[in-house]
């Protein structure tokens, strides 16, 4: 009889040992689990595409950005207009079948004519060279010799001026008022590629791309 009860004893008692340690050896696997799940990065929300609304004294046209090719001249293009530099300002450099320059800000005097096409923001943008090609309706930043001495002044494609390609950051390009290039592109000028009647840059708006219909 004690031996029975010996035995029973170690039964039971080796069961409750299998069960702790079956209980121990989970533990770590639950945590790990927790730990997995809780090291889940939360999705970032998608910056909501935006546009520029340039109005000018011969009507509006609305530009796309390329933030994939050239990113700092997108954000920069948009600081500036954000902040109103490009108010005022105007189209000082016309050439029919190549391209309209504008973003001086020493065009908003014109008492300062002579110092046109020199004006910037105080700062440069290192160039961003890219694949996207100079046609018609291609927005792209003016720079001098050096690469990247791109600061504010910024150039609209009339024609298809190949050549420009990875020499120039293009970042954008037309989507509405291609009538209004036109106009600009076509006027009359006087020696310098000056128009001879004044194109104003009234406003530069950056604004979300869905609120254009």
């Amino acid at each position: 009889m004690k031996k029975y009860l010996l035995q029973s004893m170690l039964v039971l008692l080796f069961g409750l040992a299998s069960a702790c340690a079956a209980e121990t050896n989970s533990a770590p696997a639950a945590k790990a689990e927790h730990k997995k799940e809780a090291a889940k990065p939360d999705s970032k929300p998608v910056a909501a595409k935006e546009v520029a609304i340039v109005k000018t004294s011969e009507g509006e046209m609305v530009l796309e950005f390329w933030p994939d090719v050239a990113p700092n001249h997108v954000e920069n293009f948009k600081k500036l207009a954000k902040k109103g530099f490009y108010d005022g300002t105007c189209f000082h450099r016309v050439i029919k079948g190549f391209m309209i320059q504008g973003g001086d800000p020493n065009t908003k005097d014109e008492s300062k004519k002579s110092s046109w096409g020199m004006g910037s923001p105080g700062y440069t943008v290192k160039a961003e060279f890219n694949s996207k090609p100079h046609v018609r309706g291609v927005l792209s930043m003016a720079r001098s010799q050096d690469p990247d001495s791109a600061g504010s002044q910024f150039f609209i494609c009339h024609g298809d001026p190949r050549f420009l390609d990875n020499q120039y950051t293009a970042f954008g390009k037309l989507i509405k008022g291609d009538d209004v290039l036109e106009k600009i592109a076509t006027t009359a000028t006087e020696p310098g590629d000056r128009p001879v009647k004044r194109v104003n840059v009234e406003s530069i708006k950056i604004v979300p791309a869905d609120s254009i219909k």
